[in-house]
């Protein structure tokens, strides 16, 4: 299934969605199948990008007009890509400096790992990170490092939503009041308890 996202950035008529959802259409879209939003790229709350990738299923496509109505940020953009070819679901952009992404071509695929393998390189540097930032402050007196962002009973909470299929991360999130990587700092995504989560209960490593 063809499944399109649009966004502007502003809801005061200045700005129409109709360009974007004229191309989305004519690209083979249904426009009961066209999501869209009025909000900045630097909004977290974009209610119809979250009913997007919540309908988006293993086998559809997520198609936008250009790349930057999809992310906030790169970072934003490089972990929804990432979390997109996980799903196994394809991206296609039809305009714009990422014209060339269609994960039903070769080199679309290409770029596709390019942005697995960013949003894995960032996983990386915050471990390390926090890895070095640990390991400075033993080194001066002071065990542990920064002040957990989740208490026993949320993780336990935490713990028992994820290994639910129907629960929504990003709605987690929201609900304890922490950011994805925050929250996977704690959890592996199928509820495992990772390092933070192991010391905040108590847990042997």
């Amino acid at each position: 299934m063809l499944i399109g996202y649009a966004r502007v950035s502003k809801s005061d008529g200045s700005q129409v969605l109709d360009p974007q959802i004229d191309a989305l259409i004519e690209h083979g879209i249904t426009p009961d199948h066209i999501y869209s939003d009025y909000a900045s790229g630097k909004n977290d709350e974009r209610p119809g990008l979250l009913s997007c990738l919540k309908a988006l299923r293993a086998g559809d496509f997520l198609i936008v007009w250009k790349l930057d109505r999809l992310g906030r940020n790169l970072k934003h953009l490089v972990t929804t890509v990432h979390e997109l070819s996980e799903k196994g679901v394809g991206f296609k952009v039809l305009a714009g400096q990422g014209a060339n992404i269609d994960t039903a071509t070769s080199s679309g695929k290409l770029i596709f790992g390019i942005f697995a393998a960013l949003a894995e390189f960032e996983r990386e540097l915050i471990s390390e990170r926090t890895k070095a930032a640990l390991t400075a402050a033993r080194a001066r007196g002071r065990k542990g490092g920064a002040k957990f962002s989740l208490t026993k009973a949320q993780v336990r909470l935490a713990q028992s939503a994820m290994g639910q299929k129907e629960t929504v991360i990003s709605e987690l999130c929201k609900e304890l009041g922490i950011t994805k990587p925050t929250l996977y700092r704690y959890l592996a995504p199928n509820g495992a308890l990772r390092e933070y989560g192991k010391r905040v209960l108590g847990v042997d490593q």
